[in-house]
């Protein structure tokens, strides 16, 4: 086990791609265990969903919730194997689950049981919020503050704009709105007027973290009701609160409001710097967006990619050289 204790982060949904995780697979037993566990609890052959999904097929919300929440655990499993344990935990939206296994508060079979309602949730907002140049969505506004972000749709509302809400709130210089189309098309406009660099729509199933999905809280709240949370036996971040998740009663209040409130990300990787004891954090899970976000943050510690085995395999040699 290392002695320099490492924060685990992980990513959420839109980090998918085909393939995840099946390096894991032909690793570690551990990891085949967690894909039998997947495949059970969701009812999908989890190695032919990632070994022969498509981009479309896994960028659905009740295909790709479930998939990346195996591929985050199977990352922990395999850095687990090498030795690592975390010091604490904290994920981007969808990630916050597997988050909630590695700190005690869900089991890894309930983690997947919820994921998949969620996701299944989440889909049916979409769906029913319809798709094309009319369906709500998303954009990130690149270049402002999440202050003055949040200033503009203050203003913009009391001047009588609704159905506009700050989502994600990812870096000093990048905040994802969500909204209606009309509320979005009107919004890349006035963002750039105010000084944003760019205003990029991103290709998301619907307007998350937004109250504009309430009715998808409402189908989940059933299922999560269901499952026990007990505390956290490690330091775990609430995307909601941007602080540490006090016990488990708190932990599921906080899955449910997750759904309609915004990620406030940048919150969180203040509370992880300021974490006594820690080395840095790795990214346990597929892609490098969190690595981005936490070098575009500034913040002092490292952070490593650690989504692959490869990837940990140059964790690794990093440390061995330190």
């Amino acid at each position: 086990m290392f002695t320099r204790p490492f924060v685990w982060l992980f990513p959420g949904q839109g980090a998918q791609y085909q393939g995840m995780a099946l390096d894991f697979w032909e690793q570690a037993q551990e990891v085949r265990q967690l894909f039998e566990l997947a495949s059970d609890s969701t009812g999908q052959d989890m190695y032919a969903l990632l070994l022969n999904g498509d981009r479309e097929t896994l960028k659905r919300s009740d295909i790709s919730q479930p998939a990346i929440t195996l591929a985050n655990l199977s990352a922990a499993a395999y850095l687990a194997k090498q030795g690592f344990q975390a010091a604490g935990v904290a994920g981007f939206s969808l990630g916050e689950y597997a988050a909630l296994v590695i700190a005690g508060v869900i089991s890894a079979e309930n983690c997947f049981r919820l994921v998949r309602a969620r996701g299944k949730a989440m889909q049916e907002s979409a769906d029913r919020l319809g798709r094309g140049a009319t369906a709500p969505g998303m954009a990130a506004v690149i270049g402002l503050t999440p202050e003055q972000v949040a200033s503009l749709i203050a203003v913009w509302k009391a001047q009588g704009v609704s159905g506009l809400y700050a989502a994600n709130i990812n870096s000093p210089r990048q905040t994802v709105v969500a909204g209606t189309s009309e509320a979005l098309a009107m919004a890349i406009s006035r963002f750039k007027d105010a000084g944003a660099k760019r205003v990029i729509p991103l290709a998301v199933a619907g307007p998350f973290h937004s109250p504009l999905i309430a009715d998808a809280a409402e189908r989940f709240r059933p299922v999560l009701e269901s499952v026990a949370f007990m505390d956290p036996l490690i330091p775990c971040y609430s995307n909601v609160s941007g602080t540490v998740l006090s016990t488990g009663a708190e932990a599921k209040q906080r899955a449910l409001e997750q759904i309609t409130k915004p990620v406030r990300w940048l919150d969180e990787e203040r509370a992880i710097a300021a974490q006594t004891g820690i080395a840095g954090v790795l990214e346990t899970g597929p892609g490098q967006v969190l690595t981005g976000l936490w070098k575009e943050a500034g913040n002092p510690l490292p952070c490593m990619s650690a989504g692959t085995v490869a990837a940990i395999e140059e964790v690794l040699r990093t440390l061995t050289c330190v």
